[in-house]
């Protein structure tokens, strides 16, 4: 019996905490005042800005107050002709994103200037004790850079650092049975060198290369000097707050309420300071008007079956499952022009990002043009779900390709050995074993690993071949798993267009024939769900009181997700090389 009464008050406590989110949720809604006639658009830059939050409790709590990259964009944009918006003045310094994403801000910001509205930012530093380089990048695209008195300038240049882990493995007993197509297909590389080969120094060398010219060029062009003085003054970084001054690398040293109360003098002392995600709230929906486009995410390693948020990783997995739906959703909505597909993806599964490929052919004989926008990273599966697209837009740092594949498995025994554990075995069938831990491949087991790995890179190449209409020769010269900045897979005939959200709705406008400033509305597939819906349908309740806790214990808990993480991945298919440049400490 009390069980039983225990279970009708924990759900009638259930229920009142659900009605009582409901009621405060609508009272906020029902609450928002008018944009003031004047104001000073605020945004920080040194907070996350996320390509897409998914349909998970956990990932709705950590992106609370979290701004979405197509709304920041879409804000600035709006803000650029709004007439009761006087100036733009942001926080920076660290910027938790990124090369790519930095530049999508970037461009966001210096066309939000050609409005001829004044733009400012404040960093209390650019890298205290590291580096500060993507944030001081961005920084360079606003008119004025106002600096901390005690605050450095971290821009020290790019840098690339790779762990290798082949002795420690060596030391345990972990043998090592993998191979991948081609030389630059190198995730393995963590697992069996224990430094570089020249493939892989090549292809990280040409990446740090391009990526430097066009932060230098960048960062010339919006300080009006040459991008021989900015690698100049690069080689003898960091700088202190007064020499940053001297060297003109900002403008002004000042504190955070000084910098408000000199742009509150200048900018119009009526003016109010307003929030990008308040002014957002304020306003018309950004794309709720116009023809219909249909926007799906692709975000995070791609797997079979559903789109995941793991709280443990902080992390979103593109699933098949989900895409597919969201494709085939989106040809049979009959309001549905076409399709802006946002990717951002180191790749996965070989199926898998196979399956998706499907859909976006489908959704080309349904007359429905698909256009792919890269953020931050296509690689791989990543590059593969975009490839057969119309177009592909790609920033100038977008790191992109990675056509090849990698795979095989840990050999454990000697390590279980060395521990006094012993492993045996029963089997039906000679290669019920073949991806065991137990024993290394045999020569026919190894060499149907070999024939595997030929018919995936036959098939991932052949698909690039027709997706770009590029011979298979052009394409194995720009494949081999190597990775390419966005700007060198463009000259590489890998991707259309440089930029951004902006770029690609352009193209979208274009395959339409619409007017270059026709209205678009971006319905995001799958349909998104607010953290309402959420709670009522997977009954969350009991959790959600235990939300922090647990996020607070995942994030302690993330480095050492990742190295099992790690360790656990023996058979990898189509997933990039990591690729770790050092942007800000």
């Amino acid at each position: 019996m009390r069980r039983r009464i225990g279970r009708i008050l924990a759900w009638i406590g259930g229920i009142v905490v659900v009605l009582t989110v409901l009621i405060i949720v609508l009272a906020l809604q029902s609450g928002e005042e008018p944009v003031p006639d004047q104001v000073i658009l605020t945004i920080n830059l040194e907070q996350w800005v996320a390509e897409h939050v998914p349909d998970d409790p956990f990932a709705k709590l950590l992106a609370d107050d979290v701004l979405i990259l197509r709304d920041v964009v879409g804000a600035l944009d709006m803000a650029a002709t709004d007439d009761r918006v006087v100036g733009l003045l942001a926080q920076g310094g660290g910027a938790p994103m990124g090369f790519a994403q930095v530049q999508e801000i970037r461009d966001a910001v210096l066309s939000f200037e050609k409005s001829g509205k004044p733009t400012a930012i404040f960093a209390e530093t650019f890298g205290e004790l590291g580096s500060g380089n993507g944030g001081y990048y961005l920084a360079t695209a606003f008119d004025r850079i106002f600096l901390q008195p005690s605050g450095d300038v971290g821009l020290t240049g790019l840098a690339m650092e790779h762990p290798f882990v082949k002795g420690a493995l060596d030391s345990l007993g972990i043998g090592v049975q993998m191979d991948h197509r081609h030389e630059y297909k190198n995730a393995m590389n963590l697992f069996t060198e224990t430094e570089f080969t020249d493939a892989h120094r090549e292809a990280s060398a040409a990446l740090l290369k391009s990526m430097t010219n066009q932060m230098v060029l960048g960062i010339s062009r919006t300080r009006v000097t040459t991008p021989e003085a900015v690698r100049e003054i690069i080689n003898r970084g960091p700088f202190m707050g007064a020499s940053a001054l001297a060297e003109g690398l900002v403008d002004s040293l000042a504190y955070w309420d000084e910098v408000r109360e000199l742009i509150k003098r200048e900018w119009g002392k009526e003016t109010e300071f307003l929030s990008v995600g308040e002014y957002l709230k304020r306003t018309d929906d950004l794309y709720g008007e116009g023809t219909t486009v249909a926007l799906i995410y692709g975000i995070g390693a791609v797997h079979r079956g559903k789109s995941n948020y793991d709280p443990a990783y902080a992390s979103t997995t593109m699933g098949a499952n989900t895409l597919t739906k969201a494709f085939r959703s989106a040809v049979k909505d009959e309001d549905v022009r076409a399709i802006l597909f946002r990717i951002d993806s180191p790749g996965g599964s070989y199926v898998a990002s196979d399956a998706i490929w499907r859909e976006v052919a489908k959704a080309k004989q349904a007359e429905k043009p698909v256009i792919a926008s890269m953020g931050n990273v296509a690689g791989s599966g990543g590059y593969f779900v975009a490839m057969n697209a119309d177009k592909i837009v790609a920033q100038p740092g977008t790191l992109t390709g990675s056509i090849g594949v990698v795979g095989g498995k840990f050999v454990t025994t000697e390590f279980w050995k060395r521990l006094g554990i012993t492993w045996d075995e029963v089997q039906e069938g000679d290669n019920a074993l073949i991806w065991g831990s137990g024993a290394e491949f045999t020569p026919e087991q190894w060499a149907k690993f070999q024939t595997w790995l030929d018919r995936i890179y036959e098939d991932f190449t052949t698909k690039v071949g027709e997706g770009r209409g590029m011979s298979q020769a052009d394409v194995h010269a720009v494949a081999k798993g190597r990775v390419w900045t966005g700007e060198d897979a463009k000259a590489r005939g890998l991707v259309d267009e440089l930029g951004g959200m902006k770029t690609a709705m352009r193209l979208v406008r274009e395959a339409l024939k619409l007017e270059a400033d026709a209205p678009l509305h971006l319905k995001v597939f799958p349909e998104e769900k607010t953290l309402i819906d959420m709670i009522l349908e997977k009954g969350l309740i009991r959790t959600l009181g235990h939300g922090d806790a647990l996020i607070k214990l995942a994030a302690e808990l993330q480095p050492v997700f990742r190295f099992a993480r790690l360790m656990g991945q023996q058979r990898q298919i189509l997933e990039m090389p990591p690729v770790d440049v050092r942007l800000d400490e």
